[in-house]
């Protein structure tokens, strides 16, 4: 692969951390985006630790592979975010990209006992038989086995709510994941906004959510415009991040 294409994948990977970061998901120096390098599915791009999202530019990222080693960059991969991450990548091939957040209004939902996306909004359909649940909250994960039981819980799913923790997104590229990461931390929130008033849910049909997740997924052309635009924003607002 191209040096020019793995440099695209870097600049596209500082955007969304950037981003993010203003749209409130990140939380101090903590959590963490992984993207298989591009032509290297054994290696992934990941923030290294120490770095606020808000500061991370592109040569910022380091280069890690699947046994911990470091290939590129001048710091260290934060150990969680390690061991998390790379046995998703090494368990899961198609998740090219991996993002965890501790987002206030997923991790919300983390917190209540039985907690989940309900089926109460047009944005919770896009995820419609696509996420999964730990339920049990096992410390920090700070070696493989943890890092395997997580994964574990994911089975056929691309999301995983972590009890009491926070979410993971995967994909099999940025754009995907970044839009998916979006529209879940909305539909969380719509969801605990509509939870508050102590009214019930309004539940859709499973009819009705098979069909709309179908139209949904029938063109996430959607997906690519939107980190294309979060790209166009940043170079005229912050064009450093691209450095």
């Amino acid at each position: 692969m191209s040096n020019d294409a793995i440099w695209d994948a870097r600049v596209d990977l500082a955007a969304t951390f950037r981003w993010a970061d203003r749209l409130g998901l990140s939380e101090g120096i903590c959590n963490h985006f992984s993207l298989a390098v591009p032509g290297q599915d054994d290696q992934f791009l990941i923030n290294p630790q120490g770095l606020h999202w808000s500061e991370i530019t592109a040569s910022d990222l380091i280069i890690v592979d699947l046994a911990g080693n470091l290939i590129e960059g001048n710091h260290e991969a934060e150990p969680t975010a390690f061991f998390i991450h790379s046995r998703i990548h090494l368990s899961r091939p198609s998740a090219k990209c991996v993002l965890h957040v501790h987002a206030p209004y997923s991790t919300a939902l983390c917190c209540i006992d039985g907690g989940k996306i309900e089926w109460c909004s047009q944005n919770s359909l896009r995820y419609y038989g696509r996420i999964a649940y730990d339920d049990e909250y096992n410390g920090l994960a700070l070696d493989a086995s943890e890092g395997d039981r997580i994964c574990s819980n994911m089975q056929e799913a691309d999301i995983l709510f972590l009890a009491a923790h926070g979410v993971i997104v995967t994909a099999e590229n940025l754009a995907l994941a970044f839009d998916d990461l979006y529209y879940l931390e909305r539909t969380a929130m719509n969801q605990v906004l509509a939870m508050s008033t102590g009214r019930p849910l309004k539940q859709i049909s499973h009819e009705i959510c098979q069909e709309s997740f179908r139209q949904i997924q029938a063109d996430r052309q959607q997906s690519y415009s939107h980190i294309e635009a979060i790209r166009r924003v940043l170079m005229r607002e912050c064009s450093e991040f691209a450095e």
